[in-house]
């Protein structure tokens, strides 16, 4: 029994020697830095059961790079399904059911629940039967706060969703961060109701923080390309406020919001036409950072294998006020004969935002 034991320990030490030789391990530029990890929209990914394993492994390689990257938090900019309520197959588009979708993202996300706090912006698949043509979402079914114990660390307020009940759809959480200071990320359910824009006005206009640098989520602000605000869009979910309305309402007049990311927008084409990006000036005069990024086309269209994998790494430099923007993908960044691939350094893929 003794030599038995013994044998065991030579084994557990030899495996532990043999651990996986990363082939594309990534690091922050500054070690003093922090990071959060931006998600595209996860639909493509999910609607196909073959691609179901490529989301799961974006989550799996966060999981991974938590320590090494400082990862704080994730964002995630909505559409977690291709169809929320939906029971019949439309094999053109999709080969699972509704159920089996909110099930995969599900098991997906379970790969960072009680490691890290992520944040989604909710969009207009997961609303309705199966294009928001009502209000109803499984989404507080799936993703209920109990879930992940890092929530309780930084959820510091929620309102109700459109069915009166309390969920992460509209949410805040506060992170407080060396040189940094404090920060709130705020997320709202796709096309806010005024209620919901004036709830979060009030927020972050509170004595409690308003001083706080503000992120704000929601899934549908800018379109791709040519970065305008999105505005009339054609889905049947009332009340609404759409991009252009969300800036005049919430962004243009609050004094502290340095941040407003979204995902949504896209069209088949290169990768420009998945992202987008503009700075405007509040009612203060300080600049208002915008960033899309939805790339699920990417990767062979709508119907194609979700988004090539890529993400974007946020490094939150110690000097305060610089976020350094980063496009990775770890499905190409796994293998050796691929991780030349795994970097995208286009002026819309790897640059700066300088905050006041």
């Amino acid at each position: 029994m003794k030599r038995l034991s013994s044998i065991l320990v030579m084994g557990a030490v030899t495996l532990g020697g043999f651990a996986q030789n990363r082939t594309d391990r990534q690091q922050l530029d500054n070690p003093e830095s922090f990071s959060m990890i931006l998600l595209g929209d996860p639909q493509g990914y999910i609607k196909y059961d073959i691609n179901q394993p490529l989301f799961e492994l974006q989550t799996v390689w966060i999981s991974d790079n938590i320590e090494n990257l400082n990862i704080k938090a994730v964002l995630c900019t909505g559409d977690l399904v291709e169809q929320n309520e939906n029971l019949i197959r439309n094999r053109n588009m999709l080969n699972q059911t509704s159920r089996q979708m909110w099930d995969s993202v599900s098991r997906a996300f379970e790969r960072i629940d009680n490691k890290v706090p992520y944040i989604i912006s909710t969009g207009n698949h997961d609303y309705g039967y199966r294009s928001s043509e009502n209000g109803r979402t499984k989404f507080p079914e799936y993703f209920p706060i109990e879930r992940n114990e890092k929530w309780f660390d930084c959820a510091v307020a929620l309102y109700p969703n459109r069915n009166g009940d309390e969920s992460l759809e509209n949410a805040a959480f506060e992170f407080d961060e060396p040189n940094w200071g404090k920060i709130l990320v705020v997320c709202n359910e796709f096309a806010p109701r005024d209620e919901v824009l004036e709830w979060t006005a009030n927020l972050i206009r509170s004595d409690r923080f308003r001083n706080h640098r503000v992120i704000y989520m929601t899934h549908s602000l800018l379109d791709e390309r040519s970065a305008a605000r999105t505005d009339n869009e054609p889905y049947a979910i009332t009340p609404h406020n759409w991009g252009q309305q969300v800036w005049d309402k919430l962004l243009q007049p609050s004094e502290n919001i340095v941040l407003a990311i979204s995902g949504h927008e896209g069209e088949v084409g290169d990768f420009e036409d998945s992202v987008a990006y503009r700075v405007d000036k509040n009612e203060k005069g300080d600049d208002v950072h915008q960033m899309m990024f939805n790339v699920q086309t990417l990767g062979g269209g709508w119907e194609g294998n979700g988004g090539d994998g890529w993400v974007r790494i946020l490094e939150f430099k110690p000097d305060g006020k610089t976020i350094g923007v980063k496009t990775y993908s770890p499905l190409f960044g796994i293998s050796p004969s691929t991780k030349h691939l795994a970097h995208r350094t286009g002026k819309c893929d790897q640059f700066e935002i300088i905050l006041k």
